[in-house]
């Protein structure tokens, strides 16, 4: 009996010892992995912190051999200055122009797209599927290559003259057509049980009237995901932008920052150069701030409840 109590005290303190180790080696492990979310968060977040203390120094602070980590000066009125010299108004105005416009476009080719490819049964669609999903292989750059040639062309056509060089419709027609989001609102598409369609067919239901009251509405977190992406995009636009319209008519905010702030000499004024990048960066700061529950409801979407 002495025995089997003696061999049960020394299990117990075994235990514990295992238990007490489990649990520094637990804590351990926690603190490695802040320690390491922590340092990388400070490496992404530091160019940004850089950005926002070279916008507010004056420029012969910026150009000190010695950098300074924070504004011996806090030089506000830079904003003001980089808002006015860079027109920041009209760039704001094309530009909320140009993706809205582009956004509404490529949602309505999206959605229809996708119910045509996820519900309707129509003789080559999968083929038609699988080249369209093919398209993606190809690098952006030669769409940009092509896209610009058949551009320069329609400048020469007066009937299509809206589709030239500096025009608005240069920068919403071509890039319409996103095959990733019909891919992706496809994918959703399919998680809806095909007997709801099936049953609203027996009901009467019209394709576009079923697509509208029952599709749309179970797929809203990746249709708001898609909208806020585009707008994204559109926003971030460079590389187009920069080619076909260099009218400062027609000029987007990513383009026109370009040489806004660059003197006669080839000098470049940085700091009123930094605050209007901050200016155009905190509207997407912002959306990603408060819709970033969305954008990850849309992507990482993968069932429907009930």
């Amino acid at each position: 009996m002495a025995n089997n109590d003696n061999m049960n005290v020394m299990r117990d303190r075994d235990l514990r010892k295992v238990t007490s180790s489990a649990r520094v080696g637990g804590v351990f492990a926690k603190i490695g992995t802040y320690t390491f979310l922590i340092i990388m968060a400070l490496i992404v977040l530091f160019p940004f912190y850089w950005m926002i203390i070279s916008s507010l120094k004056s420029l012969d602070e910026y150009r000190m051999n010695v950098p300074t980590f924070f504004p011996q000066k806090i030089m506000w009125y830079n904003y003001v200055e980089a808002f006015n010299t860079a027109n920041l108004g009209r760039l704001f105005m094309n530009t909320v122009f140009v993706g809205v416009v582009s956004t509404v476009l490529s949602l309505i080719i999206t959605v229809l797209s996708a119910f045509a490819f996820a519900r309707l049964e129509f003789k080559g669609r999968e083929l038609m599927f699988g080249a369209l999903l093919a398209t993606m292989m190809i690098p952006g750059e030669l769409f940009t290559i092509t896209n610009y040639a058949t551009v320069s062309e329609f400048t020469k056509i007066p009937a299509l003259s809206w589709m030239g060089t500096n025009t608005f419709g240069v920068l919403i027609v071509p890039f319409l057509v996103s095959v990733f989001y019909i891919y992706l609102l496809r994918q959703n598409f399919l998680q809806i049980p095909n007997e709801l369609y099936l049953a609203a067919k027996v009901d009467g239901c019209g394709d576009l009237k079923y697509l509208w009251k029952v599709m749309i509405p179970l797929a809203k977190p990746t249709l708001i995901s898609i909208t806020i992406l585009k707008m994204m995009g559109a926003w971030n636009s460079y590389i187009w932008p920069r080619l076909v319209a260099n009218d400062e008519a027609y000029q987007l905010i990513t383009n026109g920052l370009r040489n806004a702030f660059t003197a006669t000499t080839g000098d470049v004024n940085y700091p009123l150069q930094m605050a209007a990048v901050a200016i155009v960066s905190a509207p997407l700061f912002m959306v990603f701030i408060f819709l970033r529950k969305y954008i990850m409801a849309g992507v990482s979407r993968s069932g429907i409840k009930g």
